[in-house]
């Protein structure tokens, strides 16, 4: 896996001391593991939907009960409000040095080998290969007859199942790459001794992250999605500030500069949030529908939730990894390397698996904590295989 999700393989540590200094490159080692831990999010995230119908997923074991339901949607609650942010962040952070490195044509052909290629052969080979011998082969359709007559039709033309992410990134790549070629003549310059944003600065991004949200959401409603491509537009605020946020945080060297202090604090302004999703929930048991969007106090109260809990879980993460977790051993390295390709194939990994052992009858949560013990490692697992194929390596 390329060392930022797929932009570069090279890190950029702290700022040059000089407008014409190059910049060093190095691993930063706390970032790789921060993937990792949102890699395995992902799964986890995409296996509680499954057990506790509390999301969007293509199979649901279909036996969910109170209790699971709840503690559900309270982790995909939680993730949802930043774990793809954060991802976009720490991967728009090394589009600027891989760009300035590699130059528009080079920097496209990169992005389009290590996102295009997997985007364009999951969604056109792999799913509907998948999604038909193991989810429809019963419906007795030949395959040639089901993909052109019904598959596109059915299921999402680009992008489906969790590979939105890759799609996404591609198109925001584009979009920065048309940037920079129509800019040439006014190159961004690195901002040697840029402090990291205020807690006042941050307070501000959030308020207006979370009023942005909330506009968004009167005209695309949460659970709405551009079907064709599968884009979640009701998120996208978040996605393109966060993007953007990265690419800055790169001139300014904000990951490296973040002071602890304010790291820690955010961080348990962070928890304190998350906590405060039971009252909340609560609160607003009567009227959950009104949260997913239109002019309801309840849809503006759930977007500053949601648009806070980023901005403190990504400030917060950041800080924790890079304090405590800014180191790898042998296994640590290899996750890293693996998490690109354990995210481009754990849908049918988890629900082929899930699909196979419907029929045992396990108390639901005992169920899916097993599930994520033999899944999480087999996803990392299958990888790492794969990117010792020859060429698989250039692409994962």
């Amino acid at each position: 896996m390329a060392s930022e999700f797929v932009v570069s393989r090279e890190q950029p540590i702290a700022a040059p001391t000089g407008a014409g200094a190059a910049r060093a490159a190095v691993r930063l080692l706390f970032v790789d593991n921060i993937r990792i831990f949102l890699t395995v999010l992902v799964i986890l995230h995409h296996l509680v939907v499954i057990y506790t119908g509390s999301g969007g997923w293509i199979y649901h074991e279909g036996r969910e009960d109170e209790i699971s339901n709840i503690l559900g949607t309270w982790f995909c609650a939680v993730n949802q409000s930043y774990f793809m942010g954060l991802f976009l962040l720490i991967s728009a952070y090394f589009v600027p040095g891989s760009y300035d490195r590699k130059g528009p044509v080079r920097f496209l052909v990169d992005r389009l080998v290590r996102l295009g290629i997997p985007l364009a052969v999951y969604s056109w080979v792999l799913r509907p290969l998948w999604i038909y011998f193991v989810l429809n082969w019963r419906e007795g359709m030949p395959f040639g007859s089901w993909y052109s007559q019904y598959y596109f039709g059915a299921y999402d033309f680009l992008g489906g199942g969790p590979l939105w992410f890759i799609e996404t990134l591609l198109i925001f790549s584009l979009v920065y790459v048309l940037v920079r070629v129509l800019t040439a003549s006014r190159p961004p310059r690195p901002v040697p001794g840029a402090r990291f944003p205020s807690s006042g600065w941050l307070v501000l991004f959030a308020v207006l992250l979370g009023v942005v949200s909330f506009l968004v959401r009167l005209a695309y409603p949460i659970d709405t999605r551009f079907e064709p491509l599968n884009l979640q537009f009701p998120f996208f605020a978040q996605y393109i500030a966060l993007f953007v946020a990265g690419l800055v945080a790169y001139r300014r060297n904000w990951l490296l500069s973040l002071p602890d202090k304010q790291g820690r604090r955010w961080l348990w302004i962070g928890v304190a949030l998350i906590l405060l999703f039971v009252p909340l929930g609560l609160l607003m048991a009567e009227t959950v529908d009104y949260l997913k969007g239109g002019w309801h106090w309840q849809a503006m109260v759930y977007a500053q939730w949601e648009a806070f809990v980023c901005i403190s879980m990504c400030t917060g993460l950041i800080y924790l990894f890079r304090r405590r977790w800014d180191r790898q051993g042998a296994l640590a390295g290899e996750l890293s390397r693996a998490a690109y390709g354990a995210y481009l194939i754990h849908e049918p990994v988890i629900t082929t698996l899930v699909v196979l052992t419907a029929g045992v009858m396990l108390y639901l949560l005992l169920k899916l904590a097993v599930a994520a013990l033999i899944l999480v490692p087999l996803c990392f697992g299958l990888a790492a295989g794969m990117r010792r194929i020859p060429y698989f390596d250039r692409v994962l």
